[in-house]
């Protein structure tokens, strides 16, 4: 995929602040990462807006070849609507020949869609970004607002379920549950939602149901 890939790569491989340093269980999440992204995945059925935004994701930032040449690599034709739904071997097939392309664990791919698919979402819709002052007040309405009104546009969506409470240095606990186990999407978001509201995230993730865990728990704290 020539120098495009080697941008995206160098893109996705970029780590910022607040990066996980349990070495250890990084590389083992990294070793069974495919198998999770598959497991955590099968027997879902995946809604077209999220295609819709890989694809645009991708392709603004890439290239329209690129994302072709990661459709022709997954097999797949790319004819996603909206409002359809896809299965999830498709969106696997798709974060894995990324993975693939660029040696890298699904993780850090959907890690990398998650916050660059953000500002495209509030392009879409402007009505749930606005009205927030900050990222804190954005994410707290996830479960009681922007959830529900996700289902009534895309009926049939698997949406998380994320709880909030305060840390000891004045920063957010957040949990996330859900069948999917996507975490690094999950994480994508909130970076992608700090970059919205003109603020930097630092994320620590000190438990993760991908090691067991009933729920995933992040540690952010939001600045300027």
């Amino acid at each position: 995929m020539g120098w495009r890939v080697a941008m995206f790569c160098k893109e996705i491989r970029h780590r910022g602040p607040g990066r996980r340093a349990a070495t250890t269980r990084v590389r083992r999440r990294q070793l069974s990462s495919r198998i999770a992204l598959w497991s955590t995945l099968q027997g879902a059925n995946v809604k077209g807006i999220v295609f819709n935004l890989l694809e645009e994701a991708v392709s603004k930032e890439f290239g329209e070849e690129t994302w072709d040449q990661l459709l022709d690599e997954a097999n797949l034709s790319g004819a996603y609507t909206s409002l359809g739904s896809y299965a999830d071997s498709e969106i696997v097939a798709l974060v894995g020949a990324a993975a693939k392309a660029l040696k890298l664990p699904p993780q850090d791919i959907l890690r990398w869609f998650g916050q660059r698919a953000m500002p495209l979402l509030a392009a879409r819709y402007p009505d749930f970004f606005s009205g927030h002052a900050d990222t804190r007040s954005f994410l707290l309405t996830l479960n009681n607002i922007i959830h529900p009104e996700v289902q009534k546009l895309y009926p049939g969506a698997i949406t998380p379920v994320f709880d909030f409470g305060a840390g000891d240095d004045g920063g957010m606990v957040i949990g996330y549950s859900s069948p999917r186990k996507l975490c690094a999407l999950a994480e994508g978001f909130m970076r992608g939602a700090a970059a919205h509201y003109h603020e930097q995230a630092d994320i620590t993730q000190p438990q993760c149901m991908h090691d067991g865990a009933s729920k995933c728990v992040f540690h952010v704290r939001f600045h300027q």
